[in-house]
């Protein structure tokens, strides 16, 4: 069965850390880029950051030098460790191939940064 389980979201208050995890099958990790995405509400999905297989990375402005992405090829996992958490990092995170494909979304996993 193809799917993906995020976890690892929580309340933070700015500055904390948390770490995501996203355990994918093999058939949808496999050698494929793995991205993180997240969604604030009214918000459009955005690309937090992705992972090529052979550790070749891709992070978007806003969470450079804070965000770092992570892959286990052997257990199909991909981590997003998240540090220096500022209130517009609050939405919910998923993981999916990069680029994604529409079957694979999972349910995702929220993360709250409020003070």
């Amino acid at each position: 069965q193809a799917q993906v389980v995020e976890s690892g979201g929580g309340l933070v208050q700015p500055g904390g850390s948390l770490r995501l995890s996203c355990a994918a099958s093999r058939i949808i990790f496999g050698q494929y880029p793995m991205g993180w995405y997240r969604q604030a509400p009214g918000k459009q999905l955005e690309l937090v950051a992705s992972i090529h297989n052979d550790g070749k990375y891709y992070y978007r402005d806003s969470v450079k030098g804070r965000f770092n992405i992570s892959r286990d090829n052997a257990n199909y996992t991909v981590y997003l460790q998240m540090n220096l958490l500022k209130l517009e990092d609050s939405a919910v995170y998923y993981c999916n191939r990069q680029p994604p494909l529409q079957p694979f979304w999972g349910q995702g996993t929220q993360v709250t940064v409020s003070s």
